[in-house]
């Protein structure tokens, strides 16, 4: 009798374990499969739903993931699904949480918490104010801020004003964002171009951004998804 028989196995016996691991790597195979196709370049169509703990304070990246996903409509209409409306602007939006009091006016000072992510490229997530302590502020109707911002805390046709203690996700079509910066010799610095805008000193979020939406290289902006948090009335900046 051999008393430390051989690790090795005989011949035979490798074959059955091969046989027997294949599905296993199978399954791992598919399983990277299906990650790998998340990373794609995301896409928006009205049937898209969003969940309402995904909004505002959960990775953005997540966030744009679960927007990408197309549930179906049966899904959406859920108690986790949260579907977002087309404005005829062609604005998307979806109120994960209605706030109260009366909504704000032009020369009002706005003042939000956001987070800003990108429909395309491997990671979607640009930047957020949440934890930063300083939330972004601006004068309604000045001009310094994009469009698809204003529009979605003023509101417009088919789409309510947001109210104080509101959180809103909206998709933004270039036209509502940065377009203008699109152009040669912009200036992409908060401050000196409309905002809002990561700050410099936040080297990843703002090259992300300015990959995509202050870059005359490409020849076009992919639309933007946002998560904004609209604070009360505020007497000045």
């Amino acid at each position: 009798h051999v008393l430390y028989p051989s690790v090795r196995p005989p011949n035979r016996n490798r074959k059955n374990m091969r046989r027997s691991l294949l599905p296993c790597m199978l399954k791992l195979l598919f399983a990277f499969s299906g990650q790998a196709n998340a990373l794609q370049p995301l896409s928006f169509t009205p049937a898209d739903a969003v969940s309402r703990r995904s909004v505002l304070f959960a990775p953005a990246a997540a966030a744009a993931a679960m927007v990408a996903t197309n549930p179906a409509p049966s899904s959406a209409a859920g108690p986790n699904g949260l579907p977002l409306t087309t404005a005829p602007s062609g604005l998307k939006w979806a109120d994960a949480k209605v706030g109260s009091g009366k909504p704000l006016e032009a020369g009002s000072t706005a003042s939000i918490d956001y987070s800003m992510a990108s429909t395309a490229g491997r990671f979607p997530q640009i930047y957020t104010t949440k934890d930063k302590g300083t939330p972004y502020r601006w004068t309604l109707g000045d001009g310094k801020t994009i469009a698809g911002i204003e529009n979605a805390i003023i509101g417009e046709d088919g789409m309510p004003p947001m109210l104080p203690g509101g959180i809103r996700r909206v998709i933004v079509p270039s036209k509502f964002g940065y377009e203008a910066l699109s152009a040669p010799n912009s200036k992409c610095v908060e401050g000196s171009a409309v905002g809002p805008i990561p700050p410099k000193d936040d080297t990843g979020a703002y090259q992300r951004w300015v990959q995509f939406y202050c870059n005359p290289r490409i020849p076009y902006q992919p639309d933007l998804v946002l998560d904004i948090k609209l604070y009360g009335k505020r007497t000045n900046l």
